[in-house]
């Protein structure tokens, strides 16, 4: 099997995508691919109690860090692994949506996600983005330990 041409990896913003990151940009390295980093946001504000009651699983629910300081840390971070090609976007809407219409408006090869939510119980109360994509990419999904 050859080396991919285009892989996808999402971000939050939490650190633990953050591994992904660099996970995906060692891939793309390695595949001479380009990187195409996704975040994903609602533009709404959350609701200041759920952070609360959710304490670290609140992205699931609230959404990441602002996209476009989301993504600009995550190209850092992915330039400073080795990827020569990145393309960092901010694409409004849920997670694992998002992630699916990237890679399929980019002709990716390669989706890469973190582990993070598919073992908690809010994973699996109201899903997870790990879970999400697995059942329903086109391509290859990198599930990365990332927790």
């Amino acid at each position: 099997m050859g080396g991919y041409s285009t892989v996808v990896v999402g971000t939050d913003g939490s650190e633990t995508s953050f591994r992904a990151v660099e996970r995906a940009a060692l891939l793309a390295r390695d595949s001479d691919a380009l990187l195409v980093i996704a975040c994903a946001y609602v533009p709404e504000r959350p609701d200041p109690h759920t952070q609360d009651v959710l304490r670290d699983e609140a992205y699931q629910v609230t959404g990441s860090a602002p996209a476009d300081d989301t993504v600009s840390r995550a190209r850092d971070l992915a330039v400073k692994a080795g990827a020569t090609k990145v393309e960092p976007v901010a694409v409004e809407g849920k997670p694992a949506d998002t992630l699916l219409r990237v890679v399929k408006e980019r002709n990716a090869d390669l989706l890469v996600v973190g582990n993070r939510g598919l073992n908690t119980l809010a994973g699996r109360i109201i899903g997870s983005v790990p879970l999400d994509v697995v059942r329903h990419a086109p391509v290859d999904v990198l599930v990365v330990h990332t927790t």
